[in-house]
């Protein structure tokens, strides 16, 4: 009997990876339990594994001391004197009981304690060993599917395999062989929990170590790896040694080495750069296959990079959705705004024009109150230009702005505009002056205009008056009694006027007023050296 109690506890340890003290223990537990349940007592009750019988002994257990307290688990001296000879207080007097009058009832509980011990047991041992393992590379076959997730078997254990770890290219079949790596090892319920995966970036490197001898005797190391599963991963390896090439030693004779890999990861692109210590090199490198113009820190801080790639090279910097900018910038670990030249001339050409052009600060605006220029200046608006070139929604996004106050700085910032163009359409104050004093002055070249020609007819109309005689003066006088001007001064005097009218209306600009009166002028002074030889004919006749 003992014999075979002896095997069945050391096959259990076998195929449970269990130690027997374990095993042992559990046992032991598991009669206490029964016996307790069969006696219906509180004492203290323990059991104990013969090794050489075979059998397991169950026995309670009293603490000598000098008062009893509780009879049912304190003995005093005398009485444990009785039962063991010179015993101290403090000692513990044992009393067996029989385990034969144990029944099939205590049996079945002593069996689901024992099964209980064992599987716990069986947990922590398959925990502790692989919660060390975590990145560790293995291989699995897939047992069968649980929804989207795939259950595949370590040999010890089995491993759940989530949708997310999965590679987008992948079909996988129960009984394909995977190797995968262990992402994590999780404490559940129903035992721990190992989580493996086809996507993660340590599956490429671990791939690279058993494929290239330079990386697994480390003389090549691999310092980075950015991948997106099914579709492109990116490796930067550097070289202890500087005669060894370390991204010819991973592409390997005619790529045999990374082919083989690219073959495991079912045709996952893969690109193997050389590491470099300066973080702007290295990230020219890490945009291949595309060139790079230039590359320039824009926040060392937040580790922000500015790319810049020539027109024709920025689809191919920018990759298929992004995808080759995304690695790199995983690879380097640094930020990467990627721009075309054209793009960043543009931008220069924006920053200096925004520079040069005039700002008006928000308080001139009418109708906006302080408190609304004060959100709008905390949220980066200082200039009324800058407030105009946003955008209703932009403006909602400041807080506590509402539609409301959109609307009224829509409304403010039109009005400003229009007033600053009904501004540059009327003439300034200073023009204004200086056209109304040349107006005054061709007003008044007319007026001496008029004065000269005045006096040159008087002057000719007395030289008349003495060469004709006295008759003709009374014949002229028959003629016209009333004293009244000729037809032809009438008409002179008449265009005099008309210039002396036009005057005013040539103030609407400078030089062509001038122009007007200096037409004027002479037309006005040539029209009486015209008229008076006929003039001179009528007082003759």
């Amino acid at each position: 009997m003992a014999s075979l109690l002896f095997q069945t506890i050391e096959q259990i340890s076998r195929e449970k990876h269990i130690e027997p003290a374990v095993i042992v223990a559990a046992i032991e537990d598991a009669m206490v339990v029964a016996a307790r349940k069969y006696y219906k007592t509180d004492e203290d009750m323990r059991s104990r594994f013969n090794p050489d019988t075979g059998h397991v002994d169950v026995f309670t257990v009293r603490t000598v001391v000098e008062e009893v307290a509780d009879p049912i688990r304190e003995i005093s001296v005398a009485d444990a004197r009785r039962q063991t000879p010179g015993i101290e207080v403090g000692g513990e007097v044992t009393q067996p009981k029989p385990t034969e009058v144990l029944g099939r009832i205590a049996a079945q509980t002593a069996k689901q304690v024992i099964l209980q011990k064992v599987r716990e047991a069986e947990r922590d041992t398959i925990y502790n060993e692989y919660h060390t393992r975590v990145g560790e590379l293995i291989n699995s076959i897939v047992k069968r599917t649980e929804g989207p997730d795939l259950i595949v078997d370590l040999g010890r254990t089995e491993a759940r395999l989530p949708k997310r770890e999965q590679s987008r290219l992948e079909a996988y079949n129960v009984g394909d062989r995977l190797r995968v790596t262990i992402r994590a090892v999780e404490r559940a319920a129903k035992g721990p929990q190992v989580i493996v995966s086809r996507a993660d970036p340590a599956l490429v490197q671990r791939l690279f170590e058993m494929e290239v001898p330079e990386i697994y005797d480390g003389t090549v190391q691999i310092r980075a790896v950015a991948r997106e599963a099914g579709e492109r991963a990116k490796i930067a390896v550097e070289s202890r040694d500087k005669d060894v090439d370390p991204v010819g030693a991973c592409v390997g004779m005619k790529g045999m080495r990374v082919q083989s890999i690219i073959r495991e990861l079912r045709g996952e692109k893969i690109d193997i750069i050389p590491w470099n210590e300066e973080t702007l090199a290295f990230a020219q490198k890490a945009l291949s296959p595309a060139k790079v113009t230039r590359v320039q820190v824009v926040d060392a801080e937040e580790k922000r990079l500015e790319v810049i790639v020539e027109d024709t090279q920025l689809s191919l910097a920018i990759g298929k959705k992004g995808q080759n900018v995304r690695l790199a910038s995983k690879l380097i670990g640094w930020n990467i705004d990627i721009k075309s030249e054209e793009e960043k001339r543009r931008e220069i050409e924006e920053k200096m024009n925004a520079l040069t052009a005039p700002t008006t600060p928000l308080s001139a605006l009418l109708g906006v109150g302080p408190k609304t220029i004060d959100k709008l200046e905390a949220h980066g608006i200082t200039s009324v230009e800058r407030l105009a070139d946003m955008t209703p929604e932009q403006l909602l996004e400041i807080p506590g702005i509402g539609d409301k106050m959109v609307e009224k700085i829509r409304q403010s910032v039109a009005g400003h505009f229009e007033a600053i163009e009904a501004g540059l359409s009327a003439p300034p104050a200073e023009a204004a002056a200086v056209e109304g004093a040349e107006a005054i002055e061709a007003l008044d070249a007319i007026e001496e205009l008029s004065d000269v020609v005045a006096e040159t007819e008087q002057a000719e109309g007395e030289a008349g008056v003495e060469t004709a005689g006295a008759g003709d003066l009374e014949a002229s006088a028959t003629e016209n009694p009333s004293g009244e001007a000729t037809p032809e001064e009438a008409s002179a005097e008449t265009e005099t006027g008309e210039a002396a009218a036009d005057a005013p209306e040539a103030a609407g600009t400078p030089e062509e007023g001038s122009t007007e009166a200096d037409a004027e002028s002479e037309t006005a002074s040539e029209q009486p050296a015209s008229e008076s030889p006929d003039q001179e004919k009528e007082n003759n006749s």
